[in-house]
Parts: C-alpha cells; structure tokens; sequence
C-alpha cells in the first residue's frame, strides 16, 4: 500500500506528461503551410484538431473551466474561418467547438 504523498507524485508526474503532450497538439494552419489545403489539421498527429489527445488535454488543462475553453475554441475558430474560406463553416465549428462537454 502506498502513502497519500506517493499517491500525489504519482498524479503530478502523470499531469506533466499530459502537459507536454498538450503543447505538441496544437493546430497546423494552413496559411502557416502555405499550401492549398481544406483541413485544420494537428500539427503532431495530422489528424483533425482538435484530436483525442488534444481534446484530453485541453480538459485537462482548463480545469473544469469552460467559459475558458469555449473562448480559446473561439479564437482557433475564427482562425479556422479564415484560413479555410472554401469550406462550409458549419463543418468547421462541429470540428473545433461541438465535442465539449455540456454542462450539467
């Protein structure tokens, strides 16, 4: 059996992997590619942002907070509009905001 203070550096050592992980899962812009391209893609795993692993770690990382969240969403949104003109906006928001979790 193991003592509260292991347990805590157990879960310390655990949240700082999840925090490197999430500073590798961030977006690829296309405009930063400067290739034609109609993806919002993460920049570590290529798969659409935000990922599983970005969508964990983003939970993570805001800590319960979701007005937080939905604010820096916002931001990649927008990004994600103007950088995407071709695509259909409301592909583009089921992407980056419709995965939160809703309140309860």
């Amino acid at each position: 059996m193991i003592g509260p203070w292991a347990r805590w550096e157990r879960h310390v050592a655990r949240r700082r992997v999840r925090e490197r992980q999430a500073a590798r899962q961030v977006p690829e812009t296309p405009a930063g590619l400067h290739l034609p391209t109609d993806r919002y893609a993460c920049r570590d795993c290529d798969h659409d942002w935000p990922c599983q692993d970005a969508r964990l770690a983003l939970l993570i990382s805001f800590q319960g907070n979701r007005v937080g969240l939905m604010m820096y969403l916002a931001a990649h949104l927008t990004r994600a509009l103007e950088a995407l003109p071709d695509r259909h906006p409301a592909l583009i928001v089921g992407q980056i905001i419709y995965w939160v979790p809703r309140r309860r």
